[in-house]
């Protein structure tokens, strides 16, 4: 957590206050553009892909209610991002920071990486601001 803290506060510094609802928005639209087909636009993993799929697609609105209370953000970072976890062993769950990186290309090997962390930061947000 101390990690998350820090990229937050150092990525922070560049958010002012009259910008925090575009952050916000951000999030949301990241989420709408890469979970939504799945997990629908509530969260609740309704998608309209979901039913073709040959797996359960989870509820994400419900992963603090799963985990005693608390929002698992690493590990939802991590499933997000896809490229530290093994993904050869049957999850279907795209690889979204391998496709983040490619969009961000534009910026840089250095400026990329901050580009595509940022963005899976940002949808992590919006899932901890959408618990039930």
């Amino acid at each position: 957590m101390k990690v998350l803290g820090l990229f937050a506060a150092v990525f922070g510094g560049f958010v002012s206050t009259s910008n925090v609802a575009n952050a916000d928005d951000a999030g949301h639209a990241a989420y709408i553009n890469a979970c939504a087909t799945c997990h629908g636009v509530d969260g609740r993993g309704g998608g309209p892909i979901a039913e073709l799929l040959t797996v359960e697609v989870p509820a994400l609105t419900r992963l603090s209610a799963e985990n005693e209370g608390v929002f698992p953000m690493l590990k939802v970072i991590h499933a997000i991002d896809g490229r530290q976890s093994i993904r050869g062993h049957g999850n279907p769950m795209p690889v979204w920071g391998q496709q983040f990186e490619v969009e961000a290309e534009d910026y840089g090997p250095y400026g990329g990486e901050a580009v595509v962390r940022g963005r899976i930061l940002s949808i992590a947000y919006y899932l901890e601001s959408i618990q039930e």
